[in-house]
């Protein structure tokens, strides 16, 4: 797959060095990854050569020697790299490799994927313990200029907001209540870093809010009181952290 909501490969490394340079801010989480794997890499391998190239930020420029793996099915990836290795598979369905991740990069992906559910099922398996899965993925349904705007994009296979994205993250065996999350006013991009739980992936056919809710500890306080009150999960209950500490009320979005 060679989708992306981006023009050009370094406009899209552009957009996501923002995210990436949020993480890097994080001395104590970037010291702890001994590996990741790209999922949808692309064949210039932006994102993934700024993973290989990572140093500690100090003074001493320490290489963090971080393994690095990018998963597509493309032909290949137009970069060498001693830290950087490339596998060639339809990544929904990417779900077993030799040695977990610590860190499972998904950047403007998921959108395209005819699965999603499948495939966040699939990457669990590929998670260390307690790894962490980031998601970038364009809200479709946005307001612009005082009216509501509803778009189905090239290429795009579903529509994604923040209360569906807690939903399938939670019901695939990702930790929402202690993950981090963003979405701007005035900006379609959904942000999501999540961890992966000790709770195997759900079936989806059979597993609702409120199954969610009664049986694990998977979604956000906020999300919790939604579905407790209301029997849904509202956008406008929820209020959500992000890396920096600060808090976010959806009901501005």
């Amino acid at each position: 797959m060679n989708f992306s909501s981006f023009t050009s490969q370094p406009l899209a490394h552009e957009h996501s060095a923002v995210l990436l340079n949020e993480l890097y801010e994080h001395n104590e989480f970037m010291e702890s990854i001994s590996n990741m794997v790209h999922i949808g890499c692309q064949d210039e391998a932006f994102d993934l050569q700024w993973w290989a190239n990572a140093v500690v930020n100090d003074d001493t420029n320490t290489p963090l020697d971080i393994k690095c793996i990018g998963v597509n099915q493309i032909p290949g990836i137009n970069v060498k790299h001693k830290n950087i290795s490339f596998q060639r598979q339809e990544i929904q369905e990417f779900k077993k490799n030799k040695k977990l991740f610590d860190v499972l990069w998904c950047y403007d992906i998921l959108q395209f994927l005819i699965n999603p559910y499948q495939a966040l099922e699939n990457w669990w398996h590929v998670a260390q313990k307690d790894a962490m899965l980031v998601i970038a993925v364009p809200q479709t349904t946005n307001v612009e200029f005082n009216s509501l705007e509803y778009n189905a994009k090239m290429n795009q296979k579903h529509h994604f907001t923040m209360p569906m994205l807690l939903y399938m993250l939670a019901v695939n065996g990702w930790d929402c209540a202690s993950g981090f999350f963003k979405k701007g006013i005035n900006d379609p991009w959904i942000y999501a870093i999540v961890y992966k739980s000790d709770i195997s992936p759900m079936n989806p056919a059979d597993t609702n809010l409120y199954t969610l809710i009664e049986d694990t500890n998977l979604l956000p306080e906020s999300a919790i009181k939604s579905i407790t009150k209301y029997g849904m999960l509202r956008q406008k209950d929820l209020f959500l952290p992000w890396l920096d500490k600060s808090n976010m009320l959806m009901e501005q979005q």
